[in-house]
């Protein structure tokens, strides 16, 4: 099984449909788009000397080709290191260097900024801009066969890391993406009169998203802008049917809040399926009521992509339900195929209702992490996923998240690990100590907060941290607010007791 062989279905069956616009430009039909994507797995394979197995970085913002040389790198038989655009330099060099990606194709706003130091982290020292002469020379190559695989091979090797360490790299077989695939068919039917809208990052949730749609000739749409502005959303509504579209909850109300909104043909989106961070029920509600029901709810991880449960469209309308509250604040029911069980400190099994850790099985979960056998002994158990995150399922088998076990920070829908935060501020002299936790925020879900201790004669203060961060981590995960405190809470081990001081910003957090 290589999910590659997906777009010689669709050319088969669909090879004059658009395939790609940009706005409302189009740019391919189907015919095209395959054309391209087998001469591009011919310049991966014959031009620039990769062999099945090795791995190809992207470190883009949306765009067309980021789907070509997706869907090229699977043909191919390579492996896929999709990457956040936002990251800094050195969190992007971190993940070339672990990953060992041969080969990075970039766009031109971020290929400026990393150029001097890409030979250093690829093994072949080639960073390819998707605008550069480099680039429409490897579309000059013959095309190749879609290579056979088994189905088992890493076809996506996303990002993730926690507290306990460095990032790591979740492997994604080709059976789990297309289990994802076609678990999305189970959300919704999707024909080829729907259309795809990215306004979330190719890189992630709406990446995979795609495939369902690409499987049936689906319009794929990409704003001119590259991502998300609620205005531009609405003015290709003006243009497109049957639009759906993946974002998190902070774009849902930014969303729902444009004025822009007052004009907008609404009619023609069909469903926002939203998931990444906590969705307030309060929340949902004013978005049902701004626009109808169109939303879909899924959860799920780097580790097992966003069909580990949902909460449909007929969920979020049974409004006569006598728990219809609960069940706006869960993350729906598992799909079919995945098993959930919640589970003590010690594995066992709980009872419905009881708070534990949340464990998955299923074709959906990574096969594990890039050379992290003890991460891997760790949260792969008995053929179980273990979380990190912690919850619980009700008697009509509902799941509740009710924490993050590893204090993840999701703020806007992209993650945000406290020790990643914390390493950066320690680098600073006159840093002592310092703990990072999310507060929530109704716009970003969480904003991060660091409570920092510093030597005696320091003189530091928020701008001297910002900088500091500002050289070491992306934008969006740096502290929105910081603390200046003469010691941390900690417990007879030493252990800093971030419930103290989440309880100290409590309800300050949306005012900071």
């Amino acid at each position: 099984m290589n999910i590659a062989k997906l777009v010689e279905r669709v050319v088969r069956l669909h090879s004059e449909r658009p395939a790609i616009y940009v706005g409302t430009t189009q740019v391919s039909t189907y015919n095209e788009f395959g054309h391209r994507v087998a001469t591009l797995a011919g310049a991966l394979r014959d031009k620039l000397g990769l062999k099945p197995g090795d791995r190809v970085a992207l470190a883009m913002l949306n765009c067309p080709e980021f789907l070509e040389i997706q869907y090229a790198c699977w043909w191919a038989g390579l492996t896929l290191v999709p990457t956040n655009a936002r990251l800094h330099p050195k969190e992007l060099a971190y993940i070339l260097e672990d990953s060992g990606a041969k080969v990075c194709f970039c766009t031109a706003e971020i290929g400026e900024a990393f150029l001097p130091q890409a030979s250093d982290f690829l093994e072949n020292g080639r960073l390819i801009c998707v605008s550069s002469d480099e680039f429409q020379h490897l579309l000059k190559a013959d095309p190749i066969a879609v290579t056979e695989l088994t189905g088992g091979e890493t076809a996506w090797l996303g990002y993730t890391s926690g507290t306990t360490g460095r990032p790591k790299g979740a492997m994604l077989s080709h059976k789990s993406l297309m289990t994802t695939a076609l678990r999305h068919y189970s959300m919704e039917p999707v024909g080829p009169d729907d259309a795809k809208l990215y306004a979330a990052a190719m890189s992630h949730g709406a990446g995979a998203f795609g495939i369902s749609y690409l499987l049936q000739g689906g319009r794929q749409i990409i704003p001119e802008s590259k991502g998300f502005r609620p205005a531009e959303i609405y003015d290709l509504l003006s243009t497109f049917e049957n639009v759906s579209m993946f974002g998190a909850p902070t774009m849902v109300m930014r969303l729902i809040d444009d004025p822009s909104l007052a004009n907008a043909k609404i009619e023609n989106l069909k469903t926002i399926i939203y998931g990444g961070g906590p969705m307030y029920v309060q929340d949902i509600k004013r978005a049902m009521a701004a626009i109808g029901n169109r939303f879909h709810q899924g959860y799920g991880l780097t580790e097992a992509p966003l069909t580990v449960s949902g909460l449909s469209k007929a969920m979020h309308g049974d409004v006569n339900h006598p728990r219809y509250d609960d069940h706006l604040g869960s993350v729906g029911v598992p799909f079919m195929g995945t098993e959930i069980v919640i589970r003590d400190e010690a594995g066992n099994p709980l009872p419905a209702g009881e708070v534990g850790e949340i464990t998955i099985r299923g074709d959906v979960v990574m096969t594990g992490y890039l050379n992290r056998p003890e991460a891997n002994a760790e949260t792969l158990r008995d053929g179980w996923l273990y979380s990190g995150d912690v919850g619980l399922i009700d008697e009509e088998g509902f799941l509740t998240l009710k924490d993050r076990s590893k204090d993840l920070i999701i703020s806007g829908g992209l993650n945000i690990y406290p020790r990643e935060v914390e390493e950066a501020l320690l680098t600073h002299p006159d840093v002592v100590e310092a703990s990072v936790i999310g507060v929530p925020n109704r716009e970003w879900g969480e904003e991060t907060v660091a409570f920092v201790v510093t030597s005696e004669a320091s003189k530091i203060g928020k701008d001297d941290l910002d900088t500091v961060c500002r050289d070491n981590l992306a934008g969006f995960k740096r502290p929105r607010r910081y603390e200046f405190v003469s010691e941390l809470p900690k417990n007879n081990y030493g252990k800093v007791l971030k419930t103290d001081l989440r309880k100290a910003m409590e309800g300050v957090g949306e005012d900071a």
